[in-house]
């Protein structure tokens, strides 16, 4: 397949494209596997359940939850901030961080869907029984 394109300047551009097909995904599944991905450590599941306990909390009080130094719960902050599920207001000389809740119900509603879209099947490859293989003699 050719495609032509034109720039500003009037020249043409051929693109010659085989074989290719253009797939693009949904804002929505996007977001979910941002959120997925900003979730995929067990201590940034532990600073989620920690703050979505409270309305906020203070760094200090966020590496007393957990047994890894102070660098590391700053990189699992950035991730989860990064990701829209936190957010963090500074206090001189403190960092107040809090549940982004608008985020926090947005990432509850997708997880919901995507659960419920994908249980309902009526084959599975786990249903199928591999044949057992008998002891040669």
């Amino acid at each position: 397949m050719f495609v032509h394109l034109r720039t500003t300047n009037n020249e043409i551009i051929i693109m010659i494209i085989i074989n290719m097909k253009i797939k693009e995904y949904t804002n929505d599944n996007e977001e979910l596997a941002r959120f997925a991905k900003a979730m995929g450590h067990p201590a940034r599941i532990t600073i989620l359940h920690f703050l979505a306990s409270m309305d906020s909390c203070y760094f200090g009080d966020i590496h007393n939850e957990l047994p890894i130094a102070k660098a590391t719960v700053s990189q699992h902050l950035k991730e989860l901030k990064d990701a829209g599920l936190i957010q963090g207001e500074i206090e001189t000389p403190k960092v107040r961080y809090c549940i982004n809740r608008e985020n926090w119900e947005k990432a509850q509603k997708f997880f919901q869907i995507f659960f419920a879209d994908n249980t309902e099947k009526t084959i599975c490859c786990t249903t199928l029984t591999p044949k057992k293989k008998t002891p040669s003699l």
